[in-house]
């Protein structure tokens, strides 16, 4: 039978690669003569050499070894291929006149797949190279399927990811188009939301609650805070003046009624997910202050849950500085000074303190999406016509 028909083959159906790394040329060429019909041979005459060919693009699919050898023996050269990353994958044949037990308990350990010594049998060594080439590309063939489909997962979630995001845009957006809020109103608080989390999670009190897969959520989820304004009637949501006792109650329910809605969604999923968890925590408790004295609940202090406290805050900054319709816009300088002036009462001391050291993140994210005059008259035009 030919040998060249029953080779193993490399990337693409090519011939695979052997480097024999020996600075004898008779053993150069006893290898090419009993390889070379089935393999690619070529050759390294030192451990420099062989470690730069290994590097090269494609590398090579085996390698034969010599252990003696000038300058970098085999050993050493073996425990760099081994160390590398990029080399690490490639199998190790030791190929020596070297026949002490030692030498080969050694080579194996060093992560060599074999030992051959010399003189050696040529179909001895035909069938251990054919053997590991074959144990090679089957690895090979595992480690890139795995690679696909790690890719192929992440590419999946990051669609699901981007549906998802755009849904509860869309969503979110739907309410504020009733409210006094502009559209951009969800990306600044989205982004303080984000800032804020990150300054707080070294801290010990928040180091657990704010891990990064957390925060990745929470910023997500705060597009949902106010979702429960859409079922709040246009003359008390719209309404320019202060709003009575009565209506203030009925302004009061946004927070159930955008903890239902996103509870209603999760039941109709059938399966816990940790995004619309969070959004319900958010809607829910992002009206509860610090003293004890917000809603729904009327929470206080740690009870109140940490993406409702931070929240709370990001909410309040954005209303003190946006333009609404019973109100001017204030600068932020006046708006850090409001919120410094209600630690301990309205918000947690620990937030308001990572808001200090933020503030700039914050006036950064306000100027980035900024409302423009266009989103302005737009919502002005809506509450004109919703008070017809």
């Amino acid at each position: 039978m030919d040998a060249a028909a029953d080779r193993p083959a490399g990337p693409g159906g090519a011939r695979s690669t052997v480097l024999v790394v020996d600075d004898t040329p008779a053993s150069q060429d006893l290898v090419q003569a009993l390889l070379g019909d089935g393999c690619a041979v070529c050759h390294a005459p030192d451990g420099p050499q062989a470690l730069a060919r290994a590097l090269s693009v494609p590398p090579p699919d085996l390698i034969l070894l010599d252990v003696v050898m000038p300058g970098m023996d085999g050993h050493e050269v073996c425990r760099r291929l081994k160390s590398d990353p990029a080399t690490r994958d490639i199998p190790v044949i030791f190929l020596t006149g070297r026949t002490d037990v030692e030498d080969e308990e050694l080579g194996l350990a060093l992560g060599a797949v074999d030992y051959i010594a010399k003189p050696f049998s040529a179909p001895i060594l035909r069938a251990r190279v054919q053997t590991q080439l074959r144990l090679k590309q089957g690895a090979d063939f595992l480690r890139d399927k795995a690679a696909f489909l790690e890719q192929e997962v992440a590419r999946r979630t990051a669609q699901v990811m981007a549906v998802q995001d755009v849904t509860t845009l869309v969503m979110a957006s739907m309410a504020e188009t009733r409210g006094a809020e502009s559209s951009n109103h969800i990306r600044r608080t989205q982004h303080y939301v984000k800032a804020l989390a990150w300054k707080l999670c070294p801290h010990p009190r928040f180091a657990a609650a704010l891990t990064p897969q957390i925060i990745a959520l929470m910023y997500r989820a705060a597009a949902l805070h106010d979702i429960g304004k859409a079922g709040i009637p246009d003359r008390i949501l719209l309404k320019p003046g202060k709003l009575s006792g009565e209506e203030f109650e009925i302004m009061k329910t946004h927070t159930t009624l955008g903890r239902d809605a996103i509870a209603n969604a999760e039941n109709a999923l059938g399966v816990h997910v940790d995004f619309l968890s969070l959004a319900k925590e958010i809607a829910y408790s992002h009206q509860e202050k610090w003293d004890g004295t917000g809603y729904p609940l009327g929470l206080a202090g740690d009870a109140i849950p940490v993406s409702g406290r931070i929240m709370a805050l990001a909410d309040v900054y954005d209303a003190l500085i946006s333009r609404r319709v019973h109100k001017e816009p204030m600068p932020h300088e006046q708006a850090v000074q409001i919120i410094q002036a209600s630690r301990g009462r309205h918000f947690d001391p620990d937030v308001v303190d990572a808001f200090m050291g933020a503030q700039d993140n914050f006036r950064a994210i306000a100027m980035t999406f900024v409302d423009t005059g266009a989103d302005l008259q737009r919502k002005s035009d809506y509450v004109r016509l919703a008070q017809v």
